[in-house]
């Protein structure tokens, strides 16, 4: 990419970015097209990572492990939906997984454990996600019943209106409440040390950082 057509894009991802200054949207921009390697872009190309690409970032630098929960990421992520995340998705996407305000990250989690995205967390979905992040432990007992166990625990803390399923205003009103909550069904955001092992990589200072 021109140095012009950088500039550009930098400035139209900065003004419309609340969490990262004009510096670090550049860092994230060429970052991009690093991981995106030398495509040339044509009319029509979708230029992005795709859910392969952006599964294999969440583990390696952020060490997320569940499946189910990167692909939930990845579709938070592709916010049009066309099975890849663009420039402009990825640094969106990261400014409020990096940096979000409480009430970005709850709207971005609520999302993310959603899973059939109708707007409620059933406790089918409670019980897929917490079955697939719970450490699979050797025991007697039925796991199932334990993970059963479980989802009525969290629903009776959780649930307000007792429908028996969570709405956001549940899930804000119990998060607001016990931040903790915010991950109850499983990690989507990164912990502070992969955060700033990643802030510290990417936004160099701007004395070492070469510009394309």
């Amino acid at each position: 990419m021109n140095r012009k057509k950088l500039q550009k894009l930098t400035d139209s991802l900065t003004k419309n970015c609340k969490h990262f200054n004009k510096f670090e949207v550049k860092c994230l921009i060429n970052l991009f097209y690093n991981l995106v390697g030398d495509v040339t872009e044509r009319q029509g190309v979708v230029v992005g990572l795709d859910r392969n690409a952006f599964r294999n970032i969440l583990h390696m630098t952020f060490g997320m492990t569940d499946d189910m929960i990167m692909d939930r990421v990845f579709r938070g992520f592709d916010k049009d939906n066309d099975g890849y995340i663009t420039v402009s998705e990825w640094v969106y996407g990261l400014s409020v997984f990096l940096r979000g305000t409480l009430e970005e990250k709850m709207k971005y989690c609520f999302a993310v454990f959603d899973l059939n995205g109708d707007g409620f967390i059933s406790k089918e979905e409670m019980f897929h996600m917490l079955k697939n992040s719970l450490l699979k432990q050797p025991s007697e007992e039925d796991p199932d019943e334990g993970i059963k166990d479980l989802v009525e625990i969290t629903l009776r803390k959780m649930d307000h209106d007792h429908d028996g399923k969570l709405s956001f205003a549940d899930y804000e009103r119990a998060v607001r409440e016990e931040t903790l909550l915010l991950e109850a069904f499983g990690p989507c955001l990164p912990d502070p040390k992969s955060q700033k092992e990643f802030e510290a990589q990417v936004f160099k200072d701007p004395n070492e950082f070469n510009e394309v």
